[in-house]
């Protein structure tokens, strides 16, 4: 749940504050008239995202094992690339995003309704298909439970209720200091999901070295326990891995963070959109 939430989070907050941009830009521009326009857009990307979601378990769920298992590894290993493009994608455009909207939604006007429509649905399917994407991989395995939707879904509303209070200015957060914690946790999560795509490999037979361990903490490591939940179901923390999975893990997880981590590459996020006026 802890790991879906997260999801939920960091890429429902980045789509409400797309979202919260292209509102702010028509209310100041007096152009209320279009704002069904956006909505309209943003509903038909997340229709958009649900049909993905759909799509991916329908096809994990008519493939036979060897099949299934190959599937969610290729998930989990374009999972990754895909948080890991995000992740230094925001830290590098958050600063120009705004005005990259306001210009691109300044253009739509002059085109037309379809072109609005078109500018808030590109906008918003991004992260509503890197969502569904990063969610598939990072549950893999749960669906015996409803806690991964839970999870997702508090996520999601959360990040609505953020975006809403920035946007009317009843909130104040740090958005660099924001992304730059959830970056560091969401690499983590990205470095666990790699590492079930290796296993996943594994059962399939692709890869060799499924019964050779790196190390056994099962000792340490209460699998009944709550915190080894909380460590399996967010970070993918087993206690008996494979040396290929533990390669994997550190042959990811130690070059990115030191990558996001240095100091030379940070772009500060840019302010939270202005409140909308109010007309007199």
């Amino acid at each position: 749940m802890l790991a879906s939430y997260l999801i939920g989070l960091r890429e429902g907050l980045e789509a409400a504050l797309v979202v919260s941009i292209l509102v702010a830009f028509l209310v100041k521009s007096d152009r209320r008239d279009r704002l069904p326009l956006v909505w309209a857009g943003v509903g038909a990307a997340a229709v958009l995202s649900m049909v993905f979601g759909a799509l991916l378990t329908f096809t994990a769920a008519h493939l036979d094992l060897q099949q299934q298992e190959l599937f969610e590894a290729v998930v989990s290993i374009a999972a990754t690339v895909f948080v890991t493009s995000m992740i230094f994608w925001m830290r590098t455009a958050a600063r120009r995003m705004s005005g990259e909207l306001r210009e691109k939604l300044g253009e739509a006007l002059r085109l037309g309704p379809v072109a609005v429509v078109v500018v808030a649905f590109l906008a918003v399917a991004r992260e509503g298909l890197e969502t569904t994407l990063l969610w598939f991989a990072a549950v893999q395995g749960a669906t015996t439970t409803a806690s991964p939707l839970i999870g997702i879904s508090l996520g999601l509303l959360t990040a609505v209720a953020l975006g809403w209070g920035l946007y009317r200015s009843a909130l104040r957060i740090n958005l660099t200091t924001f992304f730059t914690w959830t970056g560091l946790l969401l690499i983590l999560v990205a470095a666990g999901i790699l590492k079930y795509g290796v296993h996943d490999l594994q059962e399939a037979g692709f890869l060799p070295g499924l019964n050779t361990h790196a190390f056994d903490i099962s000792g340490v490591l209460d699998p009944g326990a709550w915190y080894s939940m909380v460590l399996g179901g967010m970070f993918n923390v087993t206690a008996q891995p494979s040396v290929l999975e533990t390669v994997a893990w550190v042959a990811y997880a130690v070059p990115v963070l030191v990558l996001f981590l240095w100091p030379g590459g940070r772009t500060p996020a840019g302010p939270a959109p202005q409140p909308a006026q109010t007309a007199s």
